[in-house]
């Protein structure tokens, strides 16, 4: 095989590792919409929020120092010990289902029959809210997320593949943290597809998605099942703000990877879980071999910041519903 062909192979091997990623964000999205029909603006702050309090918790920083202190003059700001990463994991979540249950109990449960737009705006609100208190309560300083995972190119797997092209080809190159990241995202995302099609309340939350008032109409509680995909998509935002941010730090950029998921959203339509991981993974795949084949040797590369948008643009002007989304026809 040529050396050219197997660098090919490495570019759809990293890009596919890269859609599994984009699919994992787009994946809260989608049960929000499919249950609530709101589309969750502040998904990609969950994610900052998640990741700030994962870290906070397991470095045993004080909640609100900064407040505390100008408020009292006083200079706290850690307890003095460290929470380990799994129990910090657990606690974390707690609270992400916590904010899930707040949200519904003091804000959407408000605006049940408001149209979409209302329900949108609500949304975004609630992001720059949650930004402000996540800043408020653990500090707007890049943190370092230490879990463990490991850093840096596989070298197993790059003498492992090293003879397969010749002297002209070295080996795939594979960062061991993407490995790690696909594999985790992978499993939550079976895992709630195996949720949503073969349990009672996956199918429930189907019904919903279906319809509302078949749904009450045979005993499902709609603010049940709003809680439940508010922190379905809270735990979800942890896992993509752990894995993003163990690669880059945790700062408040972090809240930015929401914008890779609407490439996917419009690719595989809002209303499917398969459509999200299939959108993913498409995109994935295709903005690293535009850059590897087009981008790079012809446009002086950085292709890789907007190619997934003209993509969705393109799908947009076709096939406005995705992939996989319900074409609704409006009959006046």
């Amino acid at each position: 095989m040529s050396a050219d062909f197997l660098y090919g192979i490495e570019v759809i091997i990293n890009g596919l590792m890269a859609g599994v990623l984009y699919a994992l964000v787009a994946l809260g999205f989608v049960l929000i919409f499919k249950a609530s029909g709101i589309f969750n603006y502040a998904q990609g702050v969950m994610a900052l929020f998640a990741a700030l309090t994962l870290v906070g918790i397991m470095e045993g920083q004080v909640p609100f120092g900064h407040l505390i202190n100008a408020i009292f003059g006083t200079d706290v700001h850690h307890f003095g010990w460290e929470v380990p990463a799994l129990l910090a994991i657990a606690f974390t979540v707690l609270i992400m289902i916590g904010f899930a249950w707040a949200v519904q109990r003091f804000v959407f449960r408000h605006l049940v029959g408001q149209e979409p737009i209302i329900l949108f705006m609500a949304t975004i609100g609630l992001a720059y809210f949650l930004e402000g208190v996540g800043d408020l309560m653990w500090g707007s300083d890049i943190k370092t997320l230490a879990l463990g995972l490991p850093q840096g190119g596989s070298l197993a797997v790059e003498e492992w593949t090293a003879g397969l092209g010749g002297d002209d080809f070295y080996g795939f190159f594979i960062d061991k943290l993407d490995m790690v990241a696909t594999l985790v995202a992978a499993v939550l995302v079976i895992s709630l597809v195996v949720f949503a099609q073969y349990t009672k309340q996956g199918r429930a939350m189907r019904a919903v998605a279906d319809d509302h008032q078949a749904a009450l109409s045979v005993g499902i509680s709609l603010n049940f099942i709003w809680v439940l995909v508010w922190s379905l998509a809270g735990i979800v935002a942890l896992v993509a703000g752990v894995m993003w941010g163990a690669k880059s730090g945790v700062q408040f950029s972090l809240s930015l990877i929401a914008l890779k998921a609407l490439p996917v959203l419009m690719l595989g339509g809002f209303t499917s879980i398969p459509g999200a991981i299939v959108g993913g993974l498409i995109i994935g795949v295709g903005e690293k071999l535009f850059e590897y084949t087009i981008g790079a040797p012809y446009l002086g590369g950085a292709t890789e910041n907007w190619f997934a948008y003209m993509l969705a643009l393109i799908f947009l002007v076709f096939r406005p519903q995705g992939l996989f989304g319900e074409k609704i026809i409006e009959r006046v």
